[in-house]
C-alpha cells in the first residue's frame, strides 16, 4: 500500500491564497483572515473570519475555499469554522495587502 502524502501548514496556505475575497479583489490569506490550520490525516480544519460578520461573499469564500483545499493530495475532507473572535481588523492584514487597499502607514 502508498503511503500517505502528508500535507503541510504551508501547502494549505499556498492552496488558500488562490481564494480572493471579490469585494476587496485579495486573497484570504493576505488579508489575515486565516486564524488556524490543523491537519489530522486526510482531515483539514480550518479557522478562519471574515471582515464582517455580515459580509455578502460568505458562500463565495467558503465554496473557494472548500474547493481549493479538495485539490491538494490525500485530502478527503475538509472542516471550515468560522469565528468572529477575535473580531477582524486591518492590522491582521499583511504589509502588501495594507499598502493596497490603502492603509499604508
Amino acid at each position: 500500500m502508498p503511503e500517505a502524502t502528508q500535507v503541510s501548514e504551508a501547502d494549505v496556505l499556498a492552496a488558500l491564497q488562490t481564494v480572493y475575497d471579490p469585494e476587496l479583489g485579495l486573497d484570504i490569506v493576505s488579508l489575515g483572515l486565516i486564524y488556524e490550520i490543523k491537519i489530522r490525516q486526510e482531515t483539514v480544519h480550518i479557522l478562519m473570519t471574515l471582515t464582517t460578520p455580515g459580509c455578502p461573499m460568505h458562500d463565495a469564500i467558503g465554496v473557494g475555499a472548500e474547493w481549493a483545499l479538495k485539490q491538494l493530495p490525500g485530502i478527503s475532507h475538509i472542516e471550515i469554522e468560522l469565528t468572529w473572535n477575535p473580531p477582524w481588523d486591518p492590522s491582521r492584514m499583511s504589509e502588501a495587502a495594507r499598502v493596497a487597499l490603502g492603509f499604508d502607514r
